[in-house]
C-alpha cells in the first residue's frame, strides 16, 4: 500500500506564528497593494515563461533552468505574500520582496528541479489535471487565486470567483473573528487551510508543465510536509503510456 504521506515534488511549508495581532488583518489589504501590483506583472511574466518552456521541453527534453527558477520564485513570492494575507493569515511578517528563498521567513516553497521531462505530456497536463480543477474549484472558488485578483476592487476577501465566498475564504474569515476576540488562531482552520494551498500550488506545477509527477488526490493538513529525497531530485511520475 502507498503511503498516503509520500513525499510529492512540490514542498508547501507554513509556520503559524505563535503571537498574531488580533486587529491587523484588517489593513493587510491596504498595506498588501505593492505586492498585488508587482504579482500582476510577475504573473504575466510567469506565463510568458511557460510559454517558452514549453517548446524547450518539446525540443529537448527540459525546462530550461533559469526560467524554472524564475517560476518557482513566483510561486514563492504569491505563497508568501498569501500566508501573510487573506488566503491563511498565518503570520504578521510583511512578506519580503524576492524570488529567492527567506530561510527564517515563516512561509516555504520549493520545486525540485527535473533533470529530465516529458515531452508527450506537456500537451495534455491541463487535461489531466480537470478532476483536480473540479476538486479544487469546491474549495477555493472557479479562478486561479495566485495573488492577482486582488486590483480589481474587490475586497480582500473576495477570491475572484463569480460563484462568490471560497471554503477557504469563509474559514480564514472565521479564524480572522475568532483572533479578533480570543487572540488565538484556530488550529483545526490553520491546518485545513495549510492543505488546501498545498493542493493548489501541487496542481498549478503540474499544469504549468514544472513537474511530471501527477499530484495526489489528498490533503496534507498542517505541520511540515514529508522531506523529498534530493538524491533522486523528484519522485518518480507516472506519465501516460506512450508519452514519454
Amino acid at each position: 500500500m502507498t503511503d498516503p504521506r509520500t513525499p510529492y515534488p512540490v514542498r508547501v511549508d507554513a509556520a503559524l506564528d505563535p503571537s498574531l495581532s488580533r486587529g491587523l488583518w484588517l489593513v493587510k489589504w491596504l498595506l498588501l497593494i505593492p505586492h498585488i501590483v508587482l504579482l500582476l506583472f510577475l504573473w504575466v511574466a510567469f506565463l510568458v515563461v511557460g510559454v517558452i518552456a514549453f517548446f524547450g521541453i518539446l525540443f529537448t527534453g527540459r525546462y530550461p533552468r533559469s526560467l524554472f527558477d524564475f517560476n518557482v520564485g513566483v510561486l514563492r513570492w504569491s505563497w508568501r505574500v498569501h500566508y501573510y494575507g487573506y488566503w491563511a493569515l498565518g503570520t504578521d511578517r510583511y512578506p519580503p520582496f524576492t524570488l529567492a528563498e527567506v530561510p527564517d521567513y515563516p512561509a516555504h516553497l520549493d520545486v525540485p528541479y527535473p533533470e529530465r521531462l516529458s515531452r508527450g505530456l506537456i500537451f495534455v497536463k491541463w487535461f489531466l489535471a480537470i478532476p483536480h480543477y473540479l476538486v479544487l474549484a469546491v474549495f477555493v472558488g472557479g479562478g486561479l487565486w495566485l495573488g492577482t485578483r486582488g486590483g480589481d476592487g474587490n475586497d480582500g476577501w473576495d477570491n475572484g470567483s463569480t460563484a462568490g465566498w471560497s471554503l477557504v475564504g469563509l474559514l480564514v474569515l472565521i479564524a480572522a473573528i475568532v483572533l479578533l476576540f480570543t487572540g488565538r488562531y484556530p488550529k483545526a482552520i490553520f491546518d485545513f487551510v495549510l492543505g488546501m494551498n498545498r493542493w493548489v500550488f501541487r496542481v498549478v506545477a503540474y499544469a504549468t508543465l514544472m513537474t511530471d509527477a501527477y499530484p495526489p488526490f489528498r490533503l496534507d493538513m498542517g505541520g511540515p510536509e514529508p522531506a523529498l529525497d534530493r538524491g533522486t531530485d523528484a519522485i518518480s511520475p507516472k506519465p501516460a503510456p506512450g508519452l514519454s
